[in-house]
């Protein structure tokens, strides 16, 4: 064990967990690389979303053990996108997987890019006849192979890093007193994670009108959900440090009918004594 180069590869995918995908991934890898551990970030990344791939992989990344980074989300396999490893930090991580984007947000949240290369030398892949499955045939292998000591050029052709496809995330922003937001993440919990910081709306005050659509609710910043009284939204920060929206013991996304990609804004209330009962707008006739 001593010999390897990598003792640690990260996993994530949106494999799910009812097929034999998962499964079949660890076993090429313990087969090829025994002596190497797998950590499972996640497999219930949305089929072929990469966006939320990319999300999922840059809440975890400064966390992740250092050493390889495999993520499978490729809606474009066997296709024209590139199958790739990207060199962080002089090698402190290896990312591995394909080149749509997915893995650009985890580099990021990392640090920098130092090398990448296409991975097209087959002598690291397994033989196959088909092209659908990617993940074990060529990336599982390729993450093992690091693992024993493979140096990263022999993979495959440099590719320049400013060539890589880049993760494409959206940016809420404040605007005078109006923050303007999307949904970037449902927990399963119900909590809705915001494309805010707290610094962003850090001198608006401590509670807000919610508006989506013709719907108004009033929310309050919270520490804690504790806080947030029965059958209200509290504005929390939370686990990545974001801006999310949160009930005490229930979903958010459920009560307020809000969704991943859906578009909000946050207004001040300056008015304390407004009602926090949801109003719906309508048009006047």
């Amino acid at each position: 064990m001593d010999n390897l180069r990598y003792r640690t590869i990260s996993f994530l995918s949106d494999y799910g967990t009812k097929d034999e995908f998962v499964g079949v991934v660890k076993s090429v890898i313990r087969t090829l690389s025994p002596d190497s551990t797998v950590i499972d970030i996640s497999h219930e990344v949305k089929a072929h979303d990469i966006r939320a791939g990319g999300l999922a992989l840059a809440r975890s990344a400064q966390y992740l053990d250092p050493g390889v980074v495999l993520a499978v989300v490729d809606p474009g396999v066997g296709g024209a996108r590139k199958g790739i490893a990207i060199e962080v930090n002089g090698g402190d991580y290896i990312f591995v997987g394909p080149d749509n984007g997915l893995l650009a947000p985890g580099v990021a949240m990392l640090g920098e890019s130092s090398r990448a290369v296409e991975l097209n030398n087959p002598e690291f892949h397994l033989p196959s006849l088909s092209s659908t499955f990617a993940g074990r045939d060529i990336f599982a292998p390729v993450s093992a192979h690091l693992c024993q000591g493979v140096p990263f050029e022999e993979l495959g052709s440099p590719i320049p890093v400013h060539a890589l496809q880049p993760g494409l995330l959206p940016v809420g922003g404040v605007d005078g007193e109006i923050a303007t937001a999307e949904i970037l993440w449902e927990d399963r919990f119900g909590n809705l994670q915001l494309n805010l910081s707290p610094e962003d709306i850090s001198g608006l005050g401590e509670s807000f009108s919610l508006r989506f659509g013709e719907t108004v609710r009033r929310i309050q910043k919270v520490r804690t959900f504790e806080e947030i009284p029965n059958s209200e939204i509290g504005l929390i920060v939370d686990s990545s440090g974001l801006l999310s929206l949160s009930m005490y013991g229930r979903s958010a996304s459920e009560e307020l009918q809000l969704y991943e990609g859906q578009q909000i804004e946050l207004t001040p209330i300056t008015n304390e004594t407004s009602s926090s009962s949801p109003v719906t707008l309508r048009k006047q006739r």
